[in-house]
């Protein structure tokens, strides 16, 4: 498994990036699945997300800083864990998000990182609707 992160500061409160930061707004902010259904469970959320002939879950729970999710059963991705957080800073946010990826494909040194390097990229365009949604 491959770590990547991004951060970004943006100019709105907590509270405006907590509003705006929904598993299903989250999974569209970064840009390569499509949200098909959102289940309200004991635990969390569980988002049913694809594209293009792939379906799978991402299993959400909410923290008091953010958001914490992962794929479950097949997926895209032999395992995807992220974890979003946001403070108060500078009269405005730090946003940061963590992922770590394995694509579980032949060749792992090579494959993880290529995934890795997708990830950092969907990690980023997040950020940036994000910030385009609260500033």
């Amino acid at each position: 498994m491959r770590e990547v992160a991004a951060s970004r500061f943006v100019r709105a409160t907590p509270a405006a990036v907590g509003r705006a930061l929904t598993p299903a707004s989250l999974v569209e902010y970064e840009g390569s699945f499509t949200v098909y259904e959102v289940e309200d469970t004991d635990d969390g959320w569980l988002v049913i997300a694809g594209s293009r002939g792939v379906e799978f879950a991402l299993a959400f729970e909410n923290r008091e800083d953010g958001l914490v999710y992962e794929q479950r059963g097949d997926g895209p991705l032999e395992s995807l864990e992220t974890t979003v957080t946001y403070r108060p800073e500078n009269e405005g946010t730090r946003i940061r998000m963590t992922s770590g990826v394995s694509a579980g494909l032949p060749l792992p040194a090579l494959t993880n990182r290529v995934a890795a390097w997708k990830r950092r990229g969907e990690l980023r365009r997040a950020l940036r609707q994000l910030a385009n949604a609260v500033e």
